[in-house]
């Protein structure tokens, strides 16, 4: 089962390196956890720490995919977990413990993902879990730039003087605790 891309960490960070010493372009290396058996999760987050992933990123219980039902819970519950990325219809508990666990939540800009936008901001916000736009990013077609993540923000309900804490101070938040920045 290739439940993850923690086999490609090595080559990842061969390319990172590469990339750092020639080009004047900052990237972090990181691994997603992908309809993994939701008992599993938190062994796979080690594993690809100490592979070398700086960002765990657990595939969440999305409403267009058929994730493994748990898979949020685990997610939250695991420490080496940085990001939960389009939890869908996360649960008021298990959003509570992503804060607990300062784990953020995904609003996705990823076509289909993006449909539990709303109301995973409803959720983080009355709860006061923090939240992360990630563009899931398979494509280049997939990139954005900051003013759709604004845009995309804003759709989902997130109030207008969020969007800083959002798309800027809670990502390097994230790189700060994880000595990236």
């Amino acid at each position: 089962m290739d439940a993850s891309n923690i086999d490609c960490v090595g080559k990842v960070i061969d390319a990172v390196k590469d990339i750092r010493e020639n080009w004047n372009i900052e990237i972090i290396p990181g691994a997603e956890i992908t309809h993994a058996p939701a008992e599993i999760i938190p062994k796979l987050a080690r594993m690809a720490r100490k592979k070398g992933a700086e960002i765990i990123v657990v595939h969440g219980e999305t409403l267009v995919e058929p994730v493994i039902e748990g898979t949020n819970w685990s997610a939250v519950n695991c420490p080496d977990v940085d990001v939960l990325a389009h939890p869908g219809l996360i649960t008021l508990e298990e959003a509570e413990i992503a804060r607990e666990n300062d784990i953020a939540l995904e609003i996705s800009t990823r076509k289909g993902h993006s449909l539990g936008n709303g109301h995973v901001v409803q959720v983080a916000m009355e709860l006061g879990a923090k939240l992360v736009v990630d563009t899931d990013t398979h494509t280049p077609g997939d990139l954005i730039n900051y003013k759709t993540a604004e845009k995309i923000a804003l759709g989902a309900s997130l109030p207008e003087n969020m969007l800083r804490t959002v798309l800027r101070d809670n990502p390097e938040d994230i790189l700060r605790k994880k000595g990236i920045i």
